[in-house]
């Protein structure tokens, strides 16, 4: 199911430029117009996004530029684009690269064309010499053009498009540069042998264990921000990704941490105290954002918040996990999974979906073997040239 075109198309696209806060209102708003009859869109939510195009609420934008465009046809908004420089990232990874993301259109290649050229307009101007997308500002945001496992719910920590979308990108000579993967796992009713065994091993040889916090207050009190940079070290040499700014440390936990159930936040920790290896996973909330349309108030709170708070849950998100560059390779993975799993037991935990997963990124992809469950989505990042 997607929206169709008309037959005669005669009118001409206007790409116009988004800038208040109105316009900004509108852009979020076409998604969920375009997507309204998919029943596997989940939307997002609309106050994360007015914040994510926010300069004083989003510090990702402190080392980015951006520009919103709409494209209109008769006058009828027919398709949205953001184009992006990531100075840090681009410096990180001595390229220069303009991004695209945000990025939807009805099944009109004049459409689609008239919106990534307008991104390499702006990127050309700023000197860049690649097109990539889609991705958003930073890595911690929405990535990939799903192009596998359609007919499954999107997390609302994932982009969902329409399979046409990937016949535009082609069309425009956009070429795969790099795939992600997700699983969707069946958890063990009963911790597995091998676990357990991998878990003495790792904790006696490596001196590590849980330490179980109980909330973001105490996480933040015990241990700063030093987990954020465990994240951030492990994360270096992943694709695209732009090294955090203190200000984005401090925001995403601040923002994000104290929304968990800490039941499933493990915390891996040295005989020193030192935060070595973080896992993080949350309930699946999207059938709770679909209700509500991504709109907090009035009672979309409510949804959400009774959703994480469960007791019982059937669906779970495997958000990340994290391991110190030094402590790579020595099992820590294990513990925390070992920690995890008796969760996913004690709150009837029915499948686990996992985020995206570098398709070259194989340590990782090797923790989910052991797991009954399939490889059941693909996501991809496009280049181009653009001199």
């Amino acid at each position: 199911m997607h929206p169709k075109t008309s037959k005669t198309l005669i009118m001409a696209i206007e790409i116009r430029e988004v800038n208040t806060r109105r316009e900004i209102r509108r852009f979020i708003r076409f998604a969920n117009d375009l997507y309204r009859d998919c029943p596997n869109y989940c939307p997002p939510l609309f106050l994360d996004e007015m914040n994510a195009f926010n300069d004083k609420a989003n510090p990702a934008l402190s080392v980015c530029e951006k520009q919103l465009f709409m494209a209109y046809r008769d006058g009828k908004p027919v398709g949205r684009i953001a184009a992006i420089i990531n100075h840090r990232a681009n410096s990180a990874w001595n390229c220069k690269r303009v991004r695209f993301g945000w990025m939807d259109f009805i099944d009109d290649t004049a459409v689609s064309r008239a919106l990534l050229d307008k991104v390499v307009e702006w990127g050309k101007a700023r000197g860049m010499t690649e097109m990539n997308g889609p991705v958003g500002f930073t890595d911690w945001d929405h990535e990939g053009l799903l192009i596998e496992g359609y007919e499954y719910l999107a997390p609302l920590a994932s982009l969902y498009n329409y399979p046409y979308y990937i016949h535009h990108m082609e069309e425009y000579g956009l070429a795969k540069e790099t795939d992600w993967i997700e699983f969707q796992l069946v958890p063990p009713t009963e911790i597995p042998e091998r676990f357990k065994r991998l878990n003495d091993i790792v904790t006696q040889r490596s001196h590590v264990h849980v330490d179980k916090v109980r909330s973001a207050k105490e996480l933040k009190r015990k241990y700063g921000l030093e987990y954020m940079d465990v994240l951030d070290a492990a994360y270096q040499k992943l694709y695209n990704y732009q090294p955090m700014t203190q200000r984005q440390k401090e925001y995403y936990c601040n923002y994000y941490f104290p929304l968990l159930n800490f039941d499933f936040v493990s915390v891996v920790v040295n005989d020193k105290n030192e935060v070595v290896g973080v896992g993080v996973g949350m309930p699946n909330i999207s059938e709770a954002v679909k209700k509500c349309g991504g709109k907090l108030f009035p009672f979309g709170w409510w949804r959400i918040l009774k959703m994480l708070r469960a007791k019982q849950i059937e669906h779970f998100d495997l958000l990340l996990i994290g391991v110190r560059p030094d402590y790579q390779g020595k099992g820590i993975n294990s513990v925390i999974f070992a920690d995890m799993i008796p969760y996913f037991i004690q709150y009837g935990i029915k499948r686990v979906e996992t985020t995206s997963i570098l398709e070259t990124n194989s340590l990782n992809i090797a923790n989910f073997v052991y797991f009954e469950g399939k490889q059941h989505k693909r996501r991809r990042a496009y280049i181009k040239s653009i001199e």
